[in-house]
C-alpha cells in the first residue's frame, strides 16, 4: 500500500521536474540570512554579560556621580535581555499581517531596515554613552527577528516543491544555529566579548541584514503568494520557471489551482451552512476580504480561531511551538557553562565547551535534512522528543546524585550533549516547517502569526523562570521539563499528522476528512425538524457543493 502511494506521487510530482535546482538554493540561502540573524541575537548578548554591566554602571556614575547598586545592575541587565523577546512577540504576532501587506519577498525585504536600524543603535551605544540605546537596539532587533521567524518558513515552504520542502524547510532552523555559534565564536573574550569589543559584536547584526538586502533582489516572489493570493497567474508561471529550471510547470500550477479552488468552495460551503444559523461565519467573512472579486478568500486572527474547519491544525501548531520552547532547551542553552563548570572544568573550558554544544547543534541539524523528507516530520518529532524524556531524566539522576558518584560529572555533561542532539533531530526545526505546512494560502498568515507569538511568549516565559525555578528545585529543575515532554510525546502519537512528500492541498483534505469522520460519529444523535439525522442533511449539502468538509 505504500509502495503504491509513493508511486502514484512519482507520477504526480517526477522528481526530474523538481530537483534542487541553483536557483531554488540561493532563495532558500538567502532566506536563511533572516533565521540567521534571530539565532546570532539569541545567543550574542550572553558572553560580554560582565562587561556590557561595568558599561552600564559606569554611564550611570559619569552622570549622576554614583554608581549603581548591584540590584539596580542586574534589573536593568534583565530587562536589555528580556526586551528582545518583547520585540519578537510583536513582530511574531505582525508577521501574517506584513507578509499578507507586503508580501513573502518585499517583506523580508523591508523588515531589514529594522536590522540595520538596530545594528546602529547598539554598534554606537557605547561611543555616545547611552545604554537607552543598547535597550532600544534590543528591542527593535527583537521585532526584526519576530518577523522573520514567521516570513521565512513561509516563504522557503512557499518556493519549495513537495518533495523537497522537508529538507528546504529545516533550512530555517539551520539558519539559526548558525547563528547561534557565530555568536558563541565571537562572543568569547579572546575575540570580541571583552570592554572594547563588545560594540562591534552586536554591531555585526546589521552584515546579514545588509547581505539580504542585496541578494534578495535576486530572488522571486513566492509563487503561491503570487497566483492564489494576489491573482497573477503569469507573474507565478516566470516566478516557477526560475525557482523549477523549465517552463514544465503547468503540474505546480495545476496543483495551486486545485488548493485555490478547494479553499473558495469552502467558503462556499460555509456560507450556505451558516445562512440562518451564523451570518457572521469566520469563512463567510473570509470571502469577501481582498481587493477583488475573484481573490482568494484570507483569514483574520479572529476568524482563524473561529473557524471550527481549522481548530485542529492551528492546535496543533501552537502544540509543536510550545513542545520546542518548554522542553528545556533554552535551560540547557542558558546554563550550560555553570553546568560544564560543575564538572571539574575550568570557565574558559567550560565556555569553549558551550560552543561544542553550538557545533553539535549545526552538525545534527544538516543530519537532519536528508532525513526529513525520507523517515518524516512526524517520526523524527517524536524521536527528537521521546530522545529528550529519556535524557532528561538521566540528567536529571545525574545532578542529584554527583555528590555521592564523582564521576557522574562528566556523566550529565554527556547528557546535555545527547539532550542537544536529539533537539535538533526534532523539535528544532520539524515545528516551524509543519506550522506552514498544515494551512493553506488563506488561513496560513494568521496562523503563523498566532504560532509565532506563542513561540516567543513562551521562550520568553522560560528565560524568566528557569532561575527562580533552579533556585527552588536545585537538581531537580529539569524535571517540569520531562513531564511537559512526556505530554508532548502523547500528544504527538496521536493528532500530528505525516506531511512529507504531500502538496498543502492533500494535506488539507486529510484534516477535512478527519472532521467528516469526527461529525459521522457525533451527528446520528442529533435529529432535525423533519426527522432526518443531521448527517443525512449534510450529506445532501455536500453533494450540492462538491466540497467535502
Amino acid at each position: 500500500m505504500e509502495k503504491e502511494e509513493e508511486d502514484r506521487r512519482e507520477l504526480q510530482h517526477p522528481r526530474g521536474l523538481h530537483r534542487l535546482t541553483c536557483r531554488l538554493l540561493f532563495a532558500t540561502l538567502t532566506a536563511m540570512l533572516g533565521s540567521l540573524q534571530f539565532g546570532y541575537n539569541t545567543g550574542v548578548i550572553n558572553a560580554p554579560q560582565d562587561v556590557i554591566k561595568s558599561f552600564m554602571n559606569e554611564t550611570q556614575q559619569n552622570r549622576t556621580g554614583s554608581p549603581m547598586t548591584p540590584r539596580t545592575i542586574t534589573l536593568l541587565w534583565a530587562f536589555a535581555v528580556a526586551i528582545f523577546a518583547v520585540g519578537g512577540m510583536i513582530g511574531g504576532f505582525m508577521a501574517g499581517m506584513w507578509a499578507d501587506r507586503f508580501g513573502r519577498k518585499k517583506g523580508m525585504l523591508l523588515n531589514n531596515v529594522f536590522g540595520v536600524l538596530a545594528a546602529v543603535l547598539m554598534g554606537f551605544s557605547s561611543l555616545a554613552t547611552s545604554y537607552e540605546m543598547l535597550i532600544i537596539g534590543r528591542l527593535v532587533v527583537g521585532f526584526n527577528c519576530g518577523l522573520f521567524t514567521g516570513l521565512v518558513p513561509m516563504y522557503i515552504s512557499e518556493v519549495s516543491p513537495a518533495i523537497h520542502r522537508g529538507a528546504l524547510g529545516t533550512g530555517n532552523q539551520l539558519g539559526v544555529v548558525i547563528g547561534l555559534l557565530v555568536a558563541q565564536v565571537l562572543g568569547i573574550q579572546e575575540v570580541l566579548g571583552n570592554k572594547n569589543g563588545w560594540p562591534i559584536l552586536l554591531g555585526l547584526t546589521g552584515i546579514p541584514a545588509i547581505l539580504q538586502v542585496a541578494f534578495l533582489p535576486f530572488c522571486p516572489e513566492s509563487p503561491r503568494y503570487l497566483l492564489i493570493t494576489k491573482q497573477e497567474e503569469q507573474e507565478a508561471r516566470n516566478s516557477l520557471v526560475i525557482l523549477r529550471g523549465t517552463t514544465e510547470v503547468e503540474d505546480d500550477i495545476t496543483e495551486m489551482l486545485n488548493e485555490e479552488k478547494a479553499q473558495k468552495e469552502e467558503a462556499k460551503l460555509w456560507q450556505e451552512r451558516y445562512k440562518i444559523a451564523d451570518p457572521s461565519s469566520p469563512l463567510l467573512n473570509a470571502q469577501t476580504q481582498g481587493t477583488g472579486e475573484n481573490n482568494t478568500p484570507r483569514m483574520s486572527i479572529l476568524q482563524l480561531l473561529r473557524s471550527p474547519l481549522l481548530r485542529l491544525p492551528l492546535v496543533i501548531s501552537v502544540v509543536m511551538q510550545l513542545s520546542q520552547q518548554l522542553s528545556g532547551i533554552n535551560a540547557v542553552f542558558y546554563y550550560s557553562t555553570p553546568l560544564f563548570e560543575s564538572s571539574g572544568l575550568t570557565y574558559q573550558t567550560a565556555s569553549y565547551a558551550t560552543i561544542g554544544v553550538g557545533a553539535i547543534m549545526v552538525i545534527m541539524t544538516f543530519v537532519s535534512i536528508p532525513l526529513m523528507d525520507r523517515a518524516g516530520r512526524r517520526i523524527l518529532h517524536l524521536v527528537g522528543l521521546c530522545g529528550m524524556f529519556v535524557f532528561s531524566i538521566c540528567l536529571t539522576v545525574t545532578m542529584a546524585l554527583q555528590h555521592l558518584v564523582p564521576w557522574f560529572n562528566y556523566v550529565s555533561v554527556g547528557c546535555a550533549l545527547t539532550y542537544v542532539v536529539f533537539f535538533a533531530i526534532g523539535p528544532g526545526s520539524i515545528p516551524w516547517l509543519i506550522m506552514a505546512e498544515l494551512f493553506s494560502q488563506g488561513p496560513r498568515p494568521a496562523a503563523m502569526s498566532i504560532a509565532v507569538l506563542v513561540n516567543w511568549s513562551a521562550n520568553f516565559v522560560v528565560g524568566l523562570g528557569f532561575p527562580p525555578m533552579q533556585e527552588g528545585l536545585g537538581e531537580y529543575s529539569f524535571i517540569p521539563f520531562t513531564v511537559l515532554l512526556a505530554l508532548f510525546c502523547l500528544f504527538t502519537f496521536k493528532f500530528v499528522p505525516e506531511t512529507k512528500n504531500k502538496t498543502f492541498e492533500e494535506i488539507a483534505s486529510m484534516f477535512k476528512r478527519k472532521r467528516q469522520e469526527t461529525q459521522d460519529l457525533e451527528m446520528p444523535v442529533e435529529k432535525t425538524s423533519n426527522g432526518l439525522a443531521t448527517n443525512e442533511s449534510e450529506t445532501s449539502l455536500i453533494h450540492r457543493t462538491g466540497t467535502k468538509l
